[in-house]
């Protein structure tokens, strides 16, 4: 049999400041790459109208959530406004084992977690192009107070800290262009020596 070069999938964790546009970016990439598989949280808020367990969420109670951070279920959780949220490690798991690539969106906190856990995943930092457009960026929502922006932007420089810790770097100046970048940035994963030789140690015995 030959080399494979594509086995086991890849998770790829892109985190980055609010206003950088990493929703958008993900959505962009959910239709330009359809066979990516974007992680679905477990929640414990109440699901709202239209929301569909296993798709937009896996709904928990507290007593479920709680169960799943004490038996090591999870990749990674926060609480967030009086309600829990987190990564499902079972399901991100499978898909990798069935060879498909998995995409966490999530914040700087939740991506410590996750390499402490799965270092080998792919951690990108998704940027925007100066700190100027992205005070712009959050400014145009025209929904943030004045206390609200000055509390995003110190946040946003206290995440840009942690940019160390990230394989990758990625500039949001424009979608399409942050999305290509981040598709080469997968096809060369897979093709990392480590990663391929990993998988078939056995492949170069007897040259």
């Amino acid at each position: 049999m030959g080399i494979q070069i594509n086995g086991k999938g890849l998770l790829i964790v892109l985190s980055g400041p609010s206003g950088a546009g990493k929703g958008t970016v993900c959505s962009a990439l959910r239709q330009q790459a359809p066979e990516l598989v974007y992680s679905v949280s477990a929640t414990t808020r109440p699901p709202r109208e239209g929301e569909v367990e296993g798709i937009s969420y896996f709904f928990k109670t507290r007593k479920e959530f709680r169960r799943m951070i004490d038996q090591g279920e999870l990749l990674e959780w926060a609480r967030y406004v009086d309600n829990y949220y987190g990564t499902p490690r079972r399901f991100v798991e499978e898909r990798l084992n069935e060879g498909k690539d998995v995409l966490l969106e999530i914040e700087v906190q939740g991506a410590k977690q996750v390499k402490e856990c799965f270092p080998e995943a792919v951690f990108i930092f998704l940027l925007p192009p100066s700190m100027d457009e992205l005070h712009a960026r959050i400014k145009g929502r025209g929904t943030e107070s004045e206390q609200v922006m000055t509390d995003r932007m110190q946040a946003a420089r206290e995440e840009l800290n942690q940019i160390h810790s990230y394989d990758y770097v990625v500039v949001n100046d424009e979608v399409a262009r942050a999305c290509h970048h981040i598709r080469s940035i997968l096809v060369a994963e897979h093709h990392r020596r480590d990663r391929i030789f990993k998988e078939q140690p056995d492949w170069l015995e007897g040259i």
